[in-house]
């Protein structure tokens, strides 16, 4: 995923991601920076600063209602965006991948709130640095890691997939709106749209690909120690899966307040 180790806590942080996220804009790309957790390339949306919640681990997220499978996911993404600062075309991609993968996998109880915590904390939805989801999920201009070449606080990867999803030849780099390792996207890779093609940088793809994630191993994700060894398995860090539990309590309570 982004980073399967801590992320990095030196100060400037916020501040090298800057310039990755400048750099990659003139090829056509969104760097992201290894930078502390919640400043994701020094961009925070305008009243949706998120801190880590100061919870002890295995702490249970609220769980809304299993969403139906009739439900028009236009209709309900439309109330929710209202009250949760999430785009619609986000929420109709976590909301399907929910769908989804209670139906392949029930005994999980995977929530859209825990897929929209992670997506949140990983890429602010698809919006880092100047990136958008596009009506057909993707995240333009692409969303790209650093390379993981064994710098300060980097593991070292070495290519795995001759560059073709990261462009990268050298080293391996997380990409895609919910940020995916090539290797991992080789193993739980998706196709949500059902278009045929499984797409890392489309959302409705990734985010069944995060939920497959989430659930590998029989976890049940609704109970405090499968959530947070779901979380912990994306980022090895306590204070990402705080700040991710505290972005999917908060979406929690906004779907409890929609009509």
């Amino acid at each position: 995923m982004a980073t399967r180790y801590p992320p990095r806590r030196r100060s400037g942080g916020g501040a090298v991601a800057i310039v990755l996220v400048l750099l990659g804009l003139v090829a056509g790309v969104v760097l992201v920076g290894i930078a502390a957790v919640g400043d994701r390339g020094g961009r925070e949306p305008s009243g949706d600063v998120l801190s880590p919640a100061d919870v002890d681990r295995d702490t249970p997220v609220a769980q809304p209602e299993p969403l139906s499978s009739d439900l028009d996911l236009g209709t309900w993404s439309a109330g929710v965006a209202e009250r949760s600062s999430v785009p619609q075309r986000a929420l109709r991609a976590y909301a399907n991948a929910e769908l989804m993968q209670r139906a392949a996998a029930p005994d999980c109880r995977l929530s859209w709130v825990t897929l929209a915590g992670i997506g949140r904390v990983e890429s602010d939805h698809g919006r880092l640095g100047r990136a958008e989801l596009d009506a057909d999920g993707v995240a333009r201009p692409s969303i790209i890691g650093v390379p993981l070449d064994g710098s300060d606080g980097v593991r070292e990867i070495r290519d795995t997939e001759g560059g073709a999803l990261d462009g990268d030849t050298v080293y391996d780099r997380a990409v895609g709106p919910m940020q995916f390792l090539p290797t991992t996207w080789e193993r739980y890779g998706a196709d949500g749209n059902g278009d045929g093609v499984r797409d890392p940088h489309q959302l409705d793809d990734a985010a069944l690909a995060a939920a497959r994630y989430l659930c590998a191993g029989g976890r049940d994700t609704a109970s405090g120690e499968g959530w947070w060894d779901g979380v912990l398995t994306y980022n090895r860090s306590i204070s990402y899966a705080r700040t991710v539990w505290a972005a999917a309590d908060r979406y929690a309570a906004a779907v409890v307040a929609t009509p």
